[in-house]
């Protein structure tokens, strides 16, 4: 897909990091840098001369230059007032490492993009100002903002970071493929079961019977596994998924996780899914290369796979399976936010972090940035544009995010597991599934197991926000 989005386990120590990191900064119970007396636009117009600030981001390739031309808008339109720096970090997981040690050296940016999973991370931290915190001091309508992604970046009833980019998963489909199946492309699978039995359809051997197309393939991604349970209408962690307090268990080693293991792995055994492990970017090229045809991807892969399927064969989307058809749930969006940093920073360069953070977040900018990016828009408005509305109905595909998005009511279950600990419980899920799928273990051992094995690493955690 268009964004670094694999993710790894964060460094050891993350427990340790937060312990550290609420020493260093103010904070209450909430969990937020001092919040109160927030500067307001006059800071900036009592600061001498020109405001810098430094903004910290993951964004690489086209992406690169899409932030880097916002970023140049926004430059010249507070030209002498303020400027804006733009500093690639590497990856979402480097990103989170460099943040960590920018703390410990009270040495840390003003601005900086993190991962939707790095969310309750950055709240421990107590090193942030809610972004809902600037929006209520200066009486900023954040009804904009598109109320699925909005949820997820509320914590105890505050928005505690503005979304950038964002992304919804779907199913990709080689419409071609289909049509050559006897399938309807405009019919398209939209249960675990429907996907498998479509898949033996799609799936092509040659005399000797060697598969020449595969009919389903996907990365072994946790991502994948936090949806289905999403959309089964299930939290992925108890504790209302870590916003009722503090999580003790994460709940995919359960039926669901479990299920979808063995989907997944009697698909391979059957010679009907092919195992590209995890790399994102093998399962891509699997896809693209026509060997696959059913993919399940982000929407950040959409303008890639656009280019890919180019004069080779038509490419359809549809909504992100369910488990089955009594699922009652939803998607959870997946990307990355803007996180404005308090202590250390001063009320000039706090106050430019949020002006910035309200001009990335506009209908105009957005709309330039998904039309640029693929990723979704996050304000309403970008869509009622004329260069959104233009790209829309270039790329049709693209219609699917959108009425998946806004045909879905926010729940705790769509919101996102909170866990301070999500890139491990990712990685754990990989594991799991990993397992299951080479046949070393049990689907429900290597899952349970899976879980299982997050039971310490949550309660260093807690213990380590618990005590500060």
């Amino acid at each position: 897909m268009i964004k670094s989005r694999r993710a790894g386990i964060l460094v050891a120590g993350l427990a340790a990091f937060a312990l550290a990191a609420s020493a260093c900064g103010g904070g209450g119970s909430s969990g937020d840098a001092k919040s109160t007396g927030l500067p307001g636009a006059d800071a900036l117009t009592k600061a001498k001369g020109v405001t810098a600030i430094t903004f910290w981001h993951s964004m690489k390739a086209a992406n690169a230059d899409a932030l880097n031309t916002m970023v140049a808008a926004f430059n010249k339109k507070n030209d002498a007032k303020i400027k804006v720096s733009a500093v690639f970090q590497g990856d979402y997981d480097d990103v989170i490492t460099k943040y960590k040690a920018s703390v410990q050296q009270k040495k840390t940016p003003d601005l900086v993009q993190v991962y939707d999973i790095g969310t309750r991370f950055m709240v421990d931290s107590k090193q942030t100002v809610p972004a809902g915190d600037f929006a209520a001091k200066d009486g900023y309508d954040m009804s904009a903002i598109e109320p699925n992604i909005a949820n997820y970046y509320t914590l105890d009833g505050k928005l505690r970071s503005m979304p950038l980019n964002s992304s919804l998963p779907l199913l990709y489909i080689n419409a071609d493929a289909f049509t050559k199946a006897g399938l309807d492309p405009n019919k398209p699978p939209q249960t675990l079961d429907e996907i498998m039995t479509a898949a033996k359809k799609l799936t092509i051997k040659n005399a000797n019977g060697q598969v020449q197309q595969y009919g389903f393939g996907a990365a072994i991604y946790g991502w994948f596994i936090e949806q289905l349970i999403a959309e089964s209408g299930q939290t992925y962690c108890n504790m209302e998924n870590w916003r009722k307090g503090l999580a003790t268990q994460v709940q995919f080693g359960g039926d669901t996780g479990t299920r979808v293991a063995t989907w997944w792995a009697d698909m391979v055994k059957q010679g009907v899914a092919t195992n590209t492990g995890r790399k994102t970017d093998d399962a891509q090229a699997a896809f693209k290369s026509g060997k696959v045809a059913m993919n399940l991807e982000s929407t950040g892969a959409l303008k890639g796979y656009l280019k890919a399927a180019d004069g080779k064969f038509a490419l359809a989307t549809a909504p992100f399976p369910k488990v089955d058809a009594s699922s009652k749930g939803g998607p959870i969006i997946g990307g990355a936010s803007l996180w404005i940093t308090g202590p250390g920073h001063s009320d000039a360069q706090q106050r430019a972090a949020w002006e910035f953070t309200k001009f990335a977040s506009s209908a105009e900018q957005q709309a330039i940035w998904h039309t640029s990016t693929g990723y979704f828009p996050v304000n309403k408005g970008a869509l009622d544009l004329p260069v959104d509305k233009a790209w829309v109905a270039k790329y049709p595909q693209f219609s699917t995010a959108v009425e998946v998005l806004h045909s879905e009511t926010p729940s705790t279950a769509t919101a996102g597991c909170a866990l301070g600990t999500m890139p491990q419980s990712r990685k754990a899920s990989e594991d799991g599934l990993e397992k299951a799928i080479l046949g070393q273990a049990p689907p429900a051992t290597a899952m349970g197991d899976a879980a299982k094995s997050m039971a310490t690493v949550l309660q260093q955690y807690n213990s380590s926000v618990s005590n500060n």
